[in-house]
């Protein structure tokens, strides 16, 4: 794994995926690792090629969603070190907002685990007898707050996003951008044969108290991805992201705690291809091909 010292910049933040390190003309360098969680738990060994495939998918999205909002992706070539090319961005420095924007426009996960037992999903009342995986009547903005390392991100209903964010007309404009931004995904990815069931965007402030997009956008880590064909409601869906390794996790016995079990060989070559899939179904071109316009010059 890359270190600060093997880039010789300033370490600015390291979470559960990636590094933040400072870059000149108060730029950051983001830097996407292959370290794999489940349950927000960081498992000893990765997933090979995963971070070129999350930065990768960014980059992509980052390029077609400016028209819906600024974002703050600068360059994945351009002041990138060789070290870290096809997997890290230059990016604008912003003050991060605190809650996660989740958005749902299939109920599924933790929203079907809620509407099971509620009725509901984050205080929003839901129509009776969806079944798993079905299609909502329209997307639904579902916040959380933003955990700890090792913590869980907690589910809060918008009116909670309010009084976090201490704005309400932030916390509106955030939920507004955060269903534009995912309507707009979700139908592009469905022209190709890819339904996007949900996602989760972060978002920052710049110095004129701009909002812009940040972190990652619409990857496998940050979304859930299913194929259109085949794809039915009434039970789980096979997905384009890290629920090989959820559903292996679950029947080890672990109870979801640190530390994290490894990963046994054929789960970590099932999930890269996985990763690669999802990469090559959602842009329409070959993995190698980002490979090949990010290569160390």
């Amino acid at each position: 794994m890359t270190s600060a010292a093997d880039l010789d910049l300033p370490l600015v933040a390291s979470g559960k995926v990636r590094e933040i390190y400072a870059l000149e003309d108060d730029r950051l360098l983001l830097v996407a690792s292959d370290r794999i969680s489940t349950y927000d738990v960081v498992h000893p060994n990765g997933i090979p090629d995963k971070g070129k495939v999350l930065t990768g998918i960014s980059v992509f999205w980052f390029n077609k969603t400016g028209h819906i909002v600024p974002n703050h992706y600068i360059s994945a070539t351009e002041g990138v070190p060789d070290a870290v090319r096809g997997r890290a961005m230059a990016v604008q420095r912003l003050e991060m907002l605190p809650i996660e924007c989740v958005v749902r426009g299939y109920i599924t996960g933790s929203g079907w685990k809620d509407y099971s037992a509620s009725g509901s999903v984050s205080g929003i009342e839901l129509p009776p007898g969806l079944r798993e995986s079905q299609q909502l009547p329209t997307p639904i903005f579902t916040p959380s707050t933003k955990a700890e390392l090792g913590d869980h991100d907690e589910a809060i209903s918008f009116e909670r996003a309010v009084e976090v964010l201490g704005d309400a007309s932030l916390a509106g404009r955030l939920r507004d951008v955060s269903i534009e931004l995912y309507a707009f995904a979700a139908g592009l990815a469905r022209e190709r044969g890819v339904i996007l069931a949900d996602t989760k965007f972060e978002f920052g402030l710049d110095a004129d108290g701009g909002l812009v997009l940040a972190d990652e956008a619409l990857t496998p880590d940050s979304s859930r991805y299913w194929p259109l064909d085949g794809y039915e409601p009434g039970h789980g869906q096979p997905s384009f992201d890290k629920q090989f390794v959820r559903d292996w996790a679950a029947g080890t016995g672990w109870d979801k705690s640190p530390p994290a079990p490894e990963v046994p060989k054929d789960v970590v070559v099932e999930t890269r291809a996985k990763y690669v899939e999802a990469y090559e179904s959602v842009t329409g071109e070959s993995f190698g091909s980002w490979l090949s316009r990010t290569a160390a010059s």
